[in-house]
Formats: structure tokens, sequence, C-alpha cells
């Protein structure tokens, strides 16, 4: 009878539940305690174990021949001595006791292994990334690697009776690393890079060391090897969203989008929406493709990408794909052959190989134009506004997307106050449950009976605060030549800016023998306010012979009033 060891309460893998872990002399295996699928390992895959200390108690971690790793957490410490024999005597295997850097530095020295990136501190590894877990890299800045993990969606897991894939311990929990970066300043030869002595090549040539970094990972890790033969590939395609022109090669599974900086890996069960758009100049269309998760460079998330294509450019392309795929997995999905405009052909390949609808505007709205694409802004941002058959699409930045089932209401405004607002309105979306609102503005205003009876014809709420403002508006203007007429019949009045202020504040001292504000100054028979001193006479004086003056002369002169001190 063949001898087995077993151990309760074993992790596999980071799993969430914990299960009965059985060693014998033919291999291993491990169950899950709630009932489920067995995964089991024979004994010529193992290359390697480690014993440390990990996160439910000590860990045995089991370095495959096939560059894999296997987790199991859970022992005690007492069963160091029993595991040790195991591996031993029946794996020809050392169970090596590797001890962990505990002292919280973050520099240190990063080295490819077999199966994993160790970044180790004083000799010591701190942590280590099996290459599995690694979806993707990209050079972040001058001496700068971002190492981003594969998500719950990008690696499918067939349960734990299949070989470890790339994100599978990623379903162990809610909360997930999502990204690592290095800094890596300096230079340095392949030899160093991978744990060699230095100077040990004095020949090799030195290069900089985060570009030879990220080389090595991106052979290590597989990155973009593992998808397969490319079935079609399109080259210096411009994006909007994220900018920048990207190389894109489609796979089975996914596509990838390589570019001079960044090189991302995209799954095709992450493209949740597909859509043509025709840009309002009538030269360029739109290729936007809806994404979750989102694509993320660095702290920015990009849940929609955005191409451009010229609508008068044509190509001819061949798949990369038998005769027997073709007919069987893609019948009626593909071609073998394509000539048609580049756009076109885009959508079409994407269409078969992801399995997804292509949406396009709905073809009851269009503009007075006879164009598909409002043009307007969100905020500072200008761009197009699309009426699609279910949504609202704004491209291309930020690209929003507002389907009509989580519309509550849209109102129609006009900016107050501006020039523009005689020839332009924004339109207000307002979101169901709470869910905000969105605005988009400077909407030409011979768009608005169009877009008014789409919405109604989606059977959407409408509200136009515009014939409101236009009907307060009149009503001001009629008060107003109300107003203008009145004054008319009176007399036309002079504006005489501050003189009117003499109405409200009257000089109590100042007595006026006449009515007329002209003849204080003029009248040759004023008085002055004074006490009747000489003063008065000189000036009554000098007034006479102004008057004689105008007499001999036959002209008339305004009679000056002299002052002194």
């Amino acid at each position: 009878m063949t001898a087995i060891e077993s151990f309760d309460n074993i992790y596999l893998d980071l799993s969430k539940e914990s299960g009965k872990s059985r060693f014998a002399e033919n291999g291993f295996g491990w169950k899950p305690a709630g009932g489920g699928e067995a995964y089991t390992l024979d004994s010529g895959e193992i290359g390697g174990a480690q014993w440390s200390r990990a996160a439910r108690g000590y860990e045995v971690k089991i370095l495959l021949r096939s560059s894999g790793v296997v987790q199991l957490d859970g022992f005690h410490q007492e069963d160091y001595e029993r595991l040790n024999k195991i591996f031993k005597n029946w794996y020809s295997v050392n169970l090596e006791n590797k001890e962990h850097s505990l002292r919280g530095w973050n520099w240190g020295k990063a080295e490819f292994s077999k199966a994993e990136l160790t970044f180790n501190v004083q000799n010591r590894p701190a942590f280590e990334i099996p290459y599995a877990e690694i979806s993707n890299t990209n050079l972040a800045g001058r001496n700068e690697i971002a190492v981003e993990f594969a998500g719950s969606d990008s690696g499918k897991s067939n349960g734990h009776g299949a070989t470890p894939g790339k994100g599978k311990k990623a379903l162990a929990g809610k909360d997930m690393l999502c990204e690592v970066r290095f800094y890596i300043p300096g230079t340095t030869t392949r030899k160093e890079a991978e744990g060699g002595e230095a100077g040990s090549d004095a020949d090799e040539e030195e290069k900089n060391a985060v570009t030879l970094f990220y080389d090595t990972l991106i052979e290590k890790a597989e990155i973009g090897e593992t998808a397969g033969d490319t079935i079609a590939t399109f080259l210096d395609v411009l994006h909007l969203t994220p900018r920048g022109r990207f190389d894109i090669d489609m796979y089975d599974s996914s596509f990838r989008l390589r570019g001079k900086t960044y090189d991302y890996k995209i799954q095709y069960d992450a493209i949740k929406k597909f859509m043509v758009l025709p840009k309002p100049d009538e030269l360029h269309y739109l290729l936007c493709i809806g994404l979750d998760p989102p694509l993320r460079q660095g702290q920015t998330r990009y849940p929609f990408v955005v191409m451009q294509f010229k609508s008068d450019e044509e190509v001819t392309l061949d798949l990369n794909i038998t005769e027997e795929e073709l007919n069987g997995k893609y019948k009626d999905k593909l071609q073998s052959h394509y000539e048609q405009p580049l756009h076109q052909v885009v959508a079409y390949v994407f269409k078969g190989l992801a399995n997804k609808k292509v949406t396009t505007p709905a073809k009851d709205f269009t503009t007075h134009r006879q164009q598909y694409g409002i043009k307007c802004s969100i905020k500072a941002s200008e761009g197009f506004l699309y009426c699609l058959e279910k949504a609202f699409m704004f491209v291309p930045k930020p690209a929003t997307y507002i389907s009509y089932e989580q519309t509550q209401s849209i109102t129609f405004s006009r900016v107050g106050g501006a020039v523009s607002a005689l020839s332009t309105f924004d339109i207000t979306v307002h979101m169901k449950n709470g869910g905000g609102s969105s605005q988009f503005s400077n909407i030409n205003r011979e768009d608005l009976k169009a877009l008014e009876e789409f919405f109604r014809l989606k059977g959407l709420r409408v509200k136009n605060e515009i014939d409101d403002d236009t009907n307060l508006i009149a009503a001001a203007l009629g008060d107003d030549d109300m107003a203008s007429s009145d004054e008319e019949a009176v007399g036309p009045k002079a504006d005489r800016g501050s003189a009117d202020e003499d109405e409200e504040s009257v000089d109590e001292d100042f007595q006026a023998e006449s009515e007329s504000d002209v003849a204080e100054e003029y009248d040759s028979n004023h008085e002055s306010d004074g006490s009747g001193s000489e003063e008065s006479d000189v000036d009554n004086q000098v007034d006479e012979e102004d008057d004689d003056m105008d007499d001999d002369e036959g002209e008339k002169r305004p009679k000056k009033k002299k002052k002194t001190a």
C-alpha cells in the first residue's frame, strides 16, 4: 500500500477556501474542503521547493520544471521536518528554508529567476512576483518601469485542476494589487541584470538599465507571445484616446496595442461596446471600443479606446487563418481576404474575433447639415455628441456614454448674458437615482428642433427652458416699449448726468426767482446770496458795462459773474 501524508487547512495559490493536501510518492494533490475539483501534480513536474513564513502560517512554494509556481499556505512550524523528509525521499528535492527580509526598505536588487521576479534586500527576498501573474509592462518614465498584474477577467481559471495560468491568484480576494513600479537608474549589462557577475564579459555592451530590465521581463514573462499567431496586424493607427499612434496585433482571444512607450494587451472579453461613428467633417471615421475593466496608464483610466481613420484610406488584407478555422470557428464571421476602406476592415475583424455587435448612430436623427455628429463641448473640452439607438456618446475626450434607460430628464437651456446665447444652447442630461448630470454646451441653435423631436420619439422627458426665457424677454421688451412711448408723449428727457440730483437735494439757502436753472448763472437780474457787500456793487457795475458793449457791437454774449476770493 502506498504511503500518504495528509495536511488539513491548507490554501492553494492564495485561494479563499482551505482544503486537504495529500503527498504521495508519485505526486501530491489538493482538494477544497467544501467540495469541488481537485488539483493534482505529478512528481516529475517538481523542480524545487522552498519553506518560508507566509500570511496564514508557513508556506511551501513548489517550483515547477515548466516555469510555474504552486503555493501551499497554512502549515505549522512543526511540519517542517515532516515535509523535508517527504520532498527529499519521494521527490529528491531539498526543502530550502528561505527567510524574507523584514527591514521594510524600498531599495534593493531585482533578480530574474526561472519562474519569478525576486526583489532582494541585503540578499534576502522582500517579495516575489511569479511571471504567470504579470500581464503587461511599460516604460513609465526615463528611469521608471511599470509592471501590471493580470486581473480576474484577463485570466480564466478552470478550477484548481488546471495548470496555473495568468491571473489565477488574482481571484483569491476582493482587493488585489494592480501595478508595481520600479525606479532603475544607471546602466548595466545583460549578465548583471540576470544575476551574473559584473565585468565577467568585458566585451558586452552596457545598456540603459531600465531598458534592459524591460526587455528581460518581456522575454521571461512571455508577454504577447502566449497569445499565439497574429491573425491580422494594422500599423501606425492614430488613437485619440489614449493619445498616440499604436500598432494593432489581432490574436485569437486578445489584441495588442504596441506604441513607442506603452504596450497594452487586452482580452476580447473586456470589450463591452464597439461603435463606428462618422465624423462631421466627412473625412474621418471614429472607432470607439468600450472596455471593462478600463485601460490603465499609470493613475489614468481609459474606459474607451478611440481610433481615427481616414474615410478614403483603403487596405488589402489577407488573414493569417486556416481554412478549417474559417469554415468552422469563424464561419460567417470572417473572410480570408479584405479589400475595402481601412475603417471597415478593422471593424469587420474586431466584430468577427470579439463577437461583438457594431453600433452606429441612430437613423432618426441628423443635424441641420445632414450629419450625425453634433459639435459641442463638455466644460472646456470640445468634441462631438452622437445620438445612438439606446444611448448618447460623446467623443473623443472625455469619452462619455450615457444610456437612455438611465436618463431621468433632459433640459434645454441657454447661457444668460452672453452674445453667443442667441445662436447656441446647452443640453443637461439628468441621471436617475441621484446619478448626477452631464452638460453639453455650445450646440447650434438650428439643431434644437431636431433634437427635441428625437428625444420625444425615444420617450425621454424634455424641458425646454429656452422658450420660457424667450417669453420673459419678449414681455420685458414689451414693457420697455410702453415706457418709452409714455416718455415721448411728455417730451424727450435729456441725459444730464449728475445734474438730475438737484431734484432730490434742494439747497435751502438758494432762493430762485425763476424756474429756469440756466438763469441762475446768466440772468442779469439775479441777486447774489451774499449780504449786499461792495463786491455785489462791483459785479453789478461790470454787468452794466457788458450790456453797453453788447448794444454797441450788436451781439449778445453770456454775462459772466466775476468771482473774488
